[in-house]
């Protein structure tokens, strides 16, 4: 599969990693910060599902 017709959560995900290996942080502190990250973004999600209009 090629990546300029991947998902764009495929994409996404291949930045990031390159980022951070580009970045060579440890792989225990990229860990401990995606789970923050995802909070933030499960938070967000669930905000927005809150505030949406239902479809009725």
């Amino acid at each position: 599969m090629s990546l300029e017709n991947a998902p764009p959560e495929v994409k996404l995900a291949v930045d990031l990693i390159m980022l951070l290996e580009e970045s060579d942080i440890a792989p225990d502190v990229v860990l401990a910060a995606l789970e923050i990250v995802q909070r933030d973004y499960q938070s967000k999600a669930h905000a927005v599902t809150q505030h949406a209009p239902d479809n009725q």
